[in-house]
C-alpha cells in the first residue's frame, strides 16, 4: 500500500501515455526506479528508465508523444456509450470524480449490473463508487497497480486518463481477433487488409500512417462505398480528407468526432492512443460486415475449386477428342495395303512412314501421356474437394484411348512388316523381269529365221553333195536345238515365278513367254519334219563331208558353251550376306578353271578348220568358203572367245565390288548391334530403378520427387543415343540390310521399350505429385505416409505394386479395421471402382485419409450463403454482385436456379439446390 501510495505521488506530476497503447509511462525528473501498472490479459506499465515491458505481447514501448489528443479522443468514446443511457460527460477530469457516471459506463459498455452505488457526496462516498467501478474492472481479468480510488477523486486527470485507455483496452481492442493475431497487431492487421487496394495508402502503425486521412476514407468506402467518392480524395488535401472521415462517421455511422484533423495534422507524430481508440470504432461498426466477408470468401474458394476443376474437364474433352480423331484418321492409313508397282513408290511409302514415327507420332505419345497425368490430377483434386469422380463423355475414358492407341499399334507393326515385304517382292521381282527380259532376248535373237530355214524344201533340187551337206546341217541344228532347251524352260520357270510374285506387267510377261513356248513348239516340229525329208532322200546321196560335219558337231556345242558361259558371265546378282557373294565367287573360280579345258577345245575345233584349209591346199581344192553344215565360222568362234575372256575380268571387279558393299553392310549390323546392346539393357536397368524408386520408403516425397525428377532428366538426356541409333537403322533399311545376327534387339523393341520408360517415369511422378497433394491437402505427415507405404509393401506379396482383395483385407486387419463382409465389399467399390480386381497404392492412400479428413460439405456452404442472404432462404443477384468477386458472382448467377415461394423478389436465386450440385448431391 505505501509503494502504491508512493507512485500516485509521483504519477500526479509526471505520468506519460506511451504511443503503443498497451503501456503508461513514467518521465521523473530525479528518480531512478520504475512502478508498473498491470493486469493479467492487458498491461499498463508505469515505468521511470523510459522503456516499458508490456507482458500480454511482449514488445518494448517508447513514449515520445504529447497528450494532448487523449482527453478529447476519450471524452468523445465515453460520450459515444453514455448517450445510450441518456447522459454524456463535458470535462473528463471532473466528471468521473463521483464515480456514477464511471459506473454508468462500464455498465453500458459491458452490458452488466454493478453494485448499486453510494448516494452521499462526501469524500468517501465519491471513493466508494470509484473502488465499486475498479473492482468491476478487475473482475474482468485486469490487474489494476498504482491506480487508486484517490487519484480519481481528486481528479488526477492523467491517473483518470490511464484508467480510461484501461477500459478502452480490455473492451474495445482486446477482444479484436483477426487470423491468428489479436488486440493492437490484430486491428493494425485487420487494417491492412482493408486498405491494401486503396492508392496512396500504406498502414503500418497507428500515427503517421493515418495523417493524411486517405486510411480513414479507405476505411469507410470499402464497407459503405456509396458515402465516400475515393476517387476524388487527394493526398495534397490531408485536412479536407480527415474531416471528411469524421463528418461521414459521425452522421452515417454513428462514430462521435474523437479527433481534430489540424492537430493530427500538425503532430508529427500523432497519439497512438487515441488513433487506435477511433480506428477500434471503425472495426466494431463494420464488425457485422466481416462475418459476410468470410462467408464470400468461402463461397468464393469453393467456387474457384469447381471453376478449376470444370476447366481441367475441358481440357481433357479437348485433348481427348484430338487425340481419338488423330487415331482414328491414322489408322485407315496404315491399313491401306495397296501395293505399289514399283521399287520407288514403296520405298517412298517406307520413307513417308518413317516420318510418322519420328515426326508425327512422337508428339501423340507425349499427349497420351499427358492425357492420363490431367486425368490423375483431376480425380485426385475432385476428391480431395469432396466432389463425385469425372466421368468423360462416351468413348472417351482413359481405357478408350488406351484400347484405341493399342489398336493403332498393332495395325503400325502390321504396316512396317508388309512394307518391307513388300520391298524385298518388287527387289525379287524387278531382278526376275530382268532376267526374263535378258533371257528372252537371247533366245529370240538364235530362234530368228529358224522357221523360214527349216520350212525350206531345198533339198528337192540339191546335189548329191549338197544334200549330205542339208543333212549335216540339219543334225548340227538339232544338236542346237536340244542345247537351247534348258534355255526355253529357264523362261517358263522365271515367267511362272513372276506370276506368283504377282508381278504388276505379268500380263506381257505371260505373252511373250507363251509366244516363246509356241514358237519352240513349232520348231520341234519342223524340225522333225525336215529330218524326215531328209532321211527319205539320204540312200539317194553320198557321204557328206566328214571333216566339215566334224567341225560342225564341235563347233556347234563349243558355241553354246560360249553363249551359256557369256550368259552367266553378265548375268544379274542379289545378295544379302558375305557367305552368299562368297559363293558366288566361289563358282566364278571353278568357272575361270575349266577356261584351260575349254582353250583346248577351242584349238581343236579351230584345228578341224585348219586341216580343211590344209586338205584343200594339198589337193587344190576350191572351197567354196562356206561350210555346208553350219552356219558357224572360225571368226565366230575366235570372236565369242575373245569377248569371254574381256568377260571374266569384269565378272571378277562386280563381284569385289559386291564383297566391299557387304562388308559396309556388316560393318552397318555391327554398328547397329553395338548400339543397341547398350541402349536395351539401359532402359530395362532404368525402369527397376524407378519402380525401385517409387517403392521406396527411406526418404519423403520430396526426395522421392527429386529423385524421379533426376530419373527423368537423365531419360531425356539419353534422347540422343536413341536418334543415334535411328539413324543407323535407317542407313541399314536404306542399305537394304533386313537382318542383324549380333543383336537380338531390332529397332521396334527399343522403340516400344524407350515409349514405356517416358510413361512410366511421367506416371511415376504424378503418382507421387498425387501423394504430395493428397498429405498436404488431408494434413497427413510424412511418418504416416511412410507408415502407410511399409504397411502397403508388406502385403505386397507379388512386389508388383499391387494388392490382391485378400491381401488388402489382411493389410487392413492388422491396422485395426474390424471387417465384415459387407463392409469390406463397400471399402472395394471405393479402392476398386471398375472390379479390376487389384488395389493400387494411390487407391490404398485416398482410402486411408479418406476416413478421417476434414473437407467442405455442402452444408457449409449453405450456411455460408444464408449469411450473405442475411438468414433468407434465397438469395438476390444485387446480394451475390456486392458480397463476391465478379467472376464467381456472374458464375453463380448463370447456374443458380430461380426460388420457388412466396412472398419473395422477382429474380430470386435458390442457393440451396446450388451448394447441393457443387458436391454432386444434385444435377448443376
Amino acid at each position: 500500500r505505501g509503494l502504491t501510495r508512493a507512485a500516485a505521488a509521483i504519477a500526479r506530476s509526471q505520468i506519460g501515455v506511451d504511443s503503443s497503447g498497451l503501456a503508461k509511462q513514467f518521465r521523473p525528473r530525479s528518480a531512478k526506479g520504475n512502478i508498473k501498472l498491470c493486469y493479467k490479459s492487458v498491461c499498463v506499465c508505469v515505468c521511470v528508465a523510459g522503456k516499458v515491458m508490456v507482458p500480454a505481447v511482449g514488445v518494448t514501448y517508447s513514449v515520445t508523444s504529447p497528450l494532448s489528443h487523449l482527453p478529447q479522443t476519450f471524452t468523445a468514446w465515453c460520450n459515444s456509450h453514455l448517450r445510450k443511457a441518456g447522459t454524456q460527460i463535458e470535462n473528463i477530469e471532473e466528471d468521473f470524480r463521483n464515480g456514477l457516471k464511471l459506473m454508468l459506463l462500464l455498465e453500458v459498455i459491458s452490458g452488466e449490473r454493478l453494485p448499486k452505488p453510494d448516494k452521499g457526496k462526501m469524500r468517501f462516498h465519491k471513493i466508494a463508487n470509484v473502488n465499486k467501478a475498479l473492482d468491476f474492472i478487475c473482475s474482468k481479468g485486469v490487474k489494476l497497480v498504482s491506480i487508486g480510488a484517490e487519484e480519481i477523486v481528486d481528479g488526477n486527470v492523467k491517473m483518470t486518463l490511464g484508467m480510461i485507455w484501461t477500459i478502452i483496452l480490455r473492451f474495445a481492442i482486446q477482444d479484436i481477433s483477426v487470423e491468428e493475431t489479436s488486440a493492437k497487431e490484430g486491428l493494425l492487421l485487420w487494417c491492412q487488409r482493408k486498405t491494401a487496394p486503396y492508392r496512396n495508402v500504406n498502414v503500418q502503425n497507428f500515427h503517421i500512417s493515418w495523417k493524411d486521412g486517405l486510411a480513414l476514407c479507405a476505411l469507410i468506402h470499402r464497407h459503405r462505398p456509396d458515402l465516400i467518392d475515393y476517387s476524388k480524395l487527394r493526398k495534397d488535401d490531408p485536412i479536407g480528407n480527415l474531416n471528411t472521415a469524421f463528418e461521414v462517421a459521425e452522421k452515417f455511422l454513428d462514430i462521435p468526432k474523437m479527433l481534430d484533423a489540424e492537430d493530427i495534422v500538425n503532430t508529427p507524430k500523432p497519439d497512438e492512443k487515441a488513433i487506435m481508440t477511433y480506428v477500434s470504432c471503425f472495426y466494431h461498426a463494420f464488425a457485422g460486415a466481416e462475418q459476410a466477408e468470410t462467408a464470400a470468401n468461402r463461397i468464393c474458394k469453393v467456387l474457384a475449386v469447381n471453376q478449376e476443376n470444370e476447366k481441367l474437364m475441358e481440357e481433357y474433352e479437348k485433348l481427348a477428342s484430338e487425340l481419338l480423331e488423330w487415331i482414328r484418321r491414322t489408322i485407315p492409313w496404315l491399313e491401306n495395303r495397296a501395293a505399289e508397282q514399283t521399287m520407288r513408290a514403296m520405298q517412298q511409302k517406307l520413307e513417308d512412314f518413317r516420318d510418322y514415327r519420328r515426326i508425327h507420332k512422337p508428339p501423340r505419345v507425349q499427349e497420351k501421356c499427358q492425357l492420363e497425368i490431367n486425368f490423375n490430377t483431376l480425380q485426385t483434386k475432385l476428391r480431395l474437394s469432396n466432389r463425385p469422380a469425372f466421368m468423360p463423355s462416351e468413348g472417351k475414358m482413359v481405357s478408350d484411348i488406351a484400347n484405341a492407341w493399342k489398336g493403332l499399334e498393332q495395325v503400325e507393326k502390321g504396316y512396317e512388316e508388309w512394307l518391307l515385304t513388300e520391298i524385298r517382292r518388287l527387289e525379287r521381282l524387278d531382278h526376275l523381269a530382268e532376267k526374263f527380259k535378258q533371257k528372252c532376248a537371247m533366245h529370240e535373237s538364235w530362234t530368228g529365221g529358224k522357221e523360214d530355214l527349216l520350212s525350206q524344201k531345198d533339198y528337192e533340187s540339191a546335189s548329191l553333195m549338197e544334200i549330205r551337206a542339208l543333212m549335216r546341217k540339219h543334225e548340227a541344228f538339232e544338236s542346237d536345238l536340244a542345247a537351247h532347251q534348258d534355255r526355253v524352260e529357264q523362261i517358263a520357270a522365271i515367267a511362272q515365278e513372276l506370276n506368283e510374285l504377282d508381278y504388276h506387267d505379268a500380263a506381257t510377261v505371260n505373252a511373250r513367254c507363251q509366244g516363246i513356248c509356241d514358237q519352240w513348239d513349232n520348231l520341234g516340229t519342223l524340225t522333225q519334219k525336215r529330218r524326215d525329208s531328209l532321211e527319205r532322200v539320204e540312200k539317194l546321196w553320198e557321204t557328206i563331208d566328214q571333216l566339215y560335219l566334224e567341225f560342225a558337231k564341235r563347233a556347234a556345242p563349243f558355241n553354246n558353251w560360249m553363249d551359256g558361259a557369256m550368259e552367266d558371265l553378265q548375268d544379274m546378282f542379289i545378295v544379302h550376306s558375305i557367305e552368299e557373294i562368297q559363293s558366288l565367287i566361289t563358282a566364278h573360280d571353278q568357272f575361270k578353271a575349266t577356261l584351260p579345258e575349254a582353250d583346248k577345245e577351242r584349238m581343236a575345233t579351230m584345228g578341224i578348220h585348219n586341216e580343211i584349209l590344209k586338205i584343200a591346199q594339198t589337193y587344190g581344192i576350191k572351197l567354196s568358203g562356206i561350210n555346208p553344215y553350219t552356219t558357224l565360222s572360225p571368226q565366230d568362234i575366235s570372236t565369242k572367245w575373245d569377248t569371254v575372256k574381256h568377260l571374266v575380268p569384269l565378272r571378277d571387279q562386280m563381284l569385289q565390288e559386291e564383297v566391299a558393299r557387304q562388308q559396309a553392310n556388316e560393318r552397318l549390323r555391327r554398328q547397329f548391334a553395338a548400339q543397341a546392346n547398350i541402349i536395351g539393357p539401359w532402359i530395362q536397368t532404368k525402369m527397376e530403378e524407378i519402380s525401385h524408386v517409387s517403392v521406396d520408403i527411406a526418404g519423403s516425397l520430396e526426395e522421392q520427387m527429386n529423385s524421379l525428377k533426376q530419373y527423368e532428366q537423365n531419360i531425356i538426356n539419353y534422347k540422343s543415343n536413341i536418334d543415334k541409333l535411328e539413324g543407323d537403322h535407317q542407313l541399314s533399311q536404306e542399305s537394304l540390310i533386313f537382318d542383324n545376327k549380333h543383336t537380338n534387339y531390332t529397332m521396334e523393341h527399343v522403340r516400344v521399350g524407350w515409349e514405356q520408360l517416358l510413361t512410366t517415369i511421367a506416371r511415376t511422378i504424378n503418382e507421387v505429385e498425387n501423394q504430395i497433394l493428397t498429405r498436404d491437402a488431408k494434413g497427413i505427415s510424412q511418418e504416416q505416409l511412410n507408415e502407410f507405404r511399409a504397411s502397403f509393401n508388406h502385403f505386397d506379396r507379388k512386389r508388383n505394386g499391387m494388392m490382391d482383395p485378400d491381401d488388402f483385407r489382411a493389410c487392413l486387419i492388422s491396422m485395426g479395421y474390424d471387417l465384415g463382409e459387407v463392409e469390406f465389399a463397400r471399402i472395394m467399390t471405393l479402392v476398386d471402382p471398375n472390379n479390376t480386381g487389384v488395389v493400387t497404392f494411390q487407391a490404398f492412400i485416398d482410402f486411408m485419409t479418406r476416413e478421417t479428413a476434414e473437407t467442405d460439405t455442402a452444408e457449409q456452404v449453405m450456411a455460408s450463403f444464408k449469411i450473405l442472404a442475411s438468414d433468407k432462404n434465397y438469395i438476390t443477384v444485387d446480394e451475390l454482385r456486392r458480397e463476391l468477386p465478379p467472376e464467381q458472382a456472374e458464375y453463380c448467377i448463370s447456374r443458380m436456379t430461380r426460388f420457388v415461394g412466396s412472398d419473395c423478389p422477382s429474380g430470386a436465386l435458390d442457393y440451396i439446390s446450388f451448394s447441393s450440385a457443387l458436391y454432386g448431391e444434385s444435377d448443376l
